[in-house]
């Protein structure tokens, strides 16, 4: 089994899992914005996470000689240790669980606020049950005042948004008021909002919609999944 033995390669395969831990929810959140289900996009990335999972045990896992101490994948699987199987196994459900509902979190408050409040939660709950389960071998004095500033980072994302919540609807607010007459009613029905474009795909300025206005949020959220649903 290949095992990262050099502090560099560490640092390289930490950056390289940061950079992927902060691209998926983005694509995710694009795709539920043209309209995707959200349980059809976590079918593929369950399949996907699956083959990708089996590939890697079967290439890094057989890589080299085994030992006692890193045995190769297909020798761990022949061994006795059902309990570790059954703890990995109930883990797998509950990270399930929560890419699922994390994913229809992406689609109610948004990314920025979904990220924050989910990487937060984890970093407070998995430093105070590890502390724990160490036998509390940290220094406490050093570990719980990074623990408290996830905390705030939960009350502050919360904040936003509320605040974007309360700003969102005093655009389309403002926007309904302003716009009464038939033909500006007329411009936002169903039919004549080209479904084939998304807002960059526009031939010149004027077909582009200004991020945040509300006309760009009316037109977003006709084409999301939460849009057509409700």
């Amino acid at each position: 089994m290949y095992v990262v033995e050099s502090k560099g390669g560490a640092i390289g395969c930490m950056l390289l899992a940061l950079l992927f831990l902060g691209t998926w929810p983005a694509v995710l959140t694009l795709l539920e914005r043209r309209g995707r289900l959200p349980q059809h996009t976590y079918l593929d990335y369950s399949i996907t996470n699956f083959l990708a999972a089996v590939i890697i045990a079967l290439t890094f896992g057989e890589i080299g000689k085994g030992t006692h101490d890193a045995p190769n994948f297909l020798a761990q699987l022949a061994q006795d240790n059902w309990p570790s199987v059954m703890y990995a196994m109930a883990g797998g459900v509950v990270l399930s669980l929560g890419n699922l509902s994390t994913q229809y979190a992406f689609a109610l408050v948004g990314l920025s606020v979904t990220e924050v409040i989910t990487a937060s939660i984890t970093v407070v709950i998995g430093t105070t049950l590890n502390y724990f389960l160490d036998d509390k071998i940290n220094k406490a004095e050093i570990l719980f005042p990074g623990v408290a500033c996830f905390l705030v980072a939960v009350c502050l994302g919360s904040a936003v948004h509320s605040s974007n919540t309360s700003d969102n609807r005093a655009k389309l607010q403002e926007f309904s008021n302003d716009h009464k007459s038939a033909t500006d009613q007329d411009s936002l029905k169903e039919g004549n909002i080209d479904k084939t474009k998304d807002v960059e795909s526009g031939s010149n300025s004027s077909e582009k919609l200004i991020a945040g206005t509300a006309v760009f949020l009316i037109d977003l959220e006709k084409r999301r999944f939460l849009g057509k649903a409700l």
